[in-house]
């Protein structure tokens, strides 16, 4: 068993490291620098670095211990992903670039007016607090279990140490650094894995061809559903709800597009989107391995799911295997760097991106006084950090599903008008009467929370799964026909 002071020693060297890549990156403390990067990231370096971003801590923990009770049929909404990223590339990135936008949502100002603008940029919002503060609940409830709770730590004290270190090398550089620190903290995520599947299955005196074709893994290898349109894994349900997750979830999304409009032009960010999900199709692929083995490996060594608050929590299996048994201390090394990157990854752009949003489409930064932005900035900065510790202390007493699977539900309901709005921009020419956008998306996300909550009896069996985004989406597209005009 590795110890919580050494653990604990590991996270400091390596928030240590992302400072001295701040400190590289963040010389010039302007706005400019921290919302896009003086437009000069390598497309390559942001590729690799979007992969990390993208799996974050929810990728790193949850799927594999997803895998128990769904298989790999989580590699259908991947599949989806991959088709999404195309539709990304080559219809949502020229927009943003022909526009020179900063943040994405003033397309929809310059398309329909300011309170869709508000909408698009309300919607956002709400989506990124919840989703990174989705994933950073899912790290802080591990450090938690397998740090703190040794010294007697409260969880609230945990989630303000992990959000305070995100906030000291970001509050300079901003998505300049993260660019970069995203980049080795991908590294550190591949790493982890690959050494976690070697020892596994050295322990289980395999070779990987062995594990292929073992009755074990047979166990949880099945991808797809075609027999049954009514469960929720169906392949049609996962892959379409795949497409339209990646859609709104990076090509409508904030904080990942802040990445890719760092490029240095339009092609060099569509070549970026194309291997970046490329890469991640394959990397996710790892992990659905990873958490196979861990089940394989957990049940022929009696290793139970452990448990917080009295109840087994899948989402701890990796980490009790990879810091509690007898895979060797190189493993429990590269899993803590490995979770401590995924963490950061995800949460450090997530907190640079709401900073950007608040600041340019709520804020309206541009129009203020050239010497105040700059404080103006610092200021929300700090109050996005108070809003995500606010955010995942709530989780702790509410959250009770996987995460993971949690993460894709809430975005069915707070993407949709986003998908909505965007689809309508793009596809018509029509205007629409812009006081109403509120009451449309309004009735969409109610409509959408209705038909996802009915028992499936009263649905003769069908269970709704991710296929609510586009619903919402769809729901949404049919209220802006509604009041629109020529």
């Amino acid at each position: 068993m590795i110890s919580p002071l050494f653990i604990l020693s590991l996270i400091i060297c390596y928030f240590l490291i992302l400072l001295i890549i701040s400190f590289f990156t963040s010389r010039k403390d302007d706005n400019h620098t921290f919302f896009t990067a003086n437009k000069s990231s390598p497309w390559y370096i942001v590729a690799f670095g979007m992969v990390g971003a993208s799996l974050s801590g929810v990728t790193f923990i949850s799927v594999p211990g997803w895998v128990g009770s769904s298989g790999f049929t989580y590699f259908q909404v991947v599949l989806g992903y991959l088709v999404g990223y195309f539709f990304v590339a080559y219809i949502l990135l020229p927009i943003y670039y022909n526009y020179k936008l900063t943040s994405i949502y003033e397309y929809l100002k310059i398309r329909f007016g300011k309170n869709s603008h508000l909408v698009g940029a309300s919607s956002f919002f709400i989506s990124r607090v919840l989703g990174a503060s989705f994933r950073l609940f899912l790290v802080a409830i591990v450090m938690q279990k397998f740090i703190f709770d040794a010294w007697g730590v409260p969880f609230e004290i945990t989630v303000v140490i992990s959000i305070l270190l995100i906030w000291i090398y970001t509050q300079r550089g901003g998505i300049k650094t993260i660019v970069w620190t995203d980049t080795l903290q991908t590294l550190l995520m591949i790493l982890s894995v690959l050494v976690t599947l070697i020892f596994i299955l050295k322990s289980l005196q395999w070779n990987f061809s062995d594990f292929l074709i073992s009755n074990e893994f047979s166990q949880y290898s099945q991808i797809f559903v075609f027999d049954d349109l009514l469960v929720r894994n169906n392949f049609f349900k996962h892959f379409i709800g795949g497409v339209f997750i990646t859609i709104c979830m990076t090509g409508l999304d904030q904080d990942m597009m802040q990445k890719n409009l760092t490029c240095k032009n339009l092609k060099e960010a569509q070549k970026n989107m194309i291997v970046f999900s490329f890469v991640l199709v394959i990397v996710t692929l790892l992990f659905l391995f990873v958490g196979a083995l861990i089940y394989i490996y957990s049940q022929k060594n009696n290793i139970q799911i452990p448990l917080m608050d009295g109840i087994p929590k899948t989402d701890l299996l990796f980490p009790e295997i990879a810091l509690n048994q007898e895979l060797g201390i190189f493993v429990g090394i590269t899993f803590i760097l490995g979770l401590i990157a995924a963490a950061y990854s995800s949460a450090d752009s997530a907190l640079t991106s709401l900073t950007t949003s608040f600041s340019i489409d709520f804020l309206k930064l541009e129009k203020k006084p050239k010497k105040d932005q700059k404080k103006i900035r610092k200021i929300v900065h700090i109050l996005m950090s108070f809003l995500l510790v606010f955010v995942v202390i709530i989780f702790k007493y509410f959250l009770d599903r996987n995460v993971i699977d949690g993460l894709l539900t809430v975005a069915s309901y707070t993407y949709g008008p986003l998908l909505g709005l965007f689809s309508f921009g793009i596809f018509t020419s029509l205007k629409i009467r812009d006081n109403y956008i509120w009451f449309v998306v309004a009735v969409s996300i109610l409509s959408v929370f209705i038909i996802g909550n009915l028992d499936k009896e009263t649905l003769y069996g069908y269970e709704f799964g991710y296929e609510l985004l586009p619903l919402n989406g769809f729901i949404t597209f049919l209220g802006l026909i509604l009041i629109s005009r020529k």
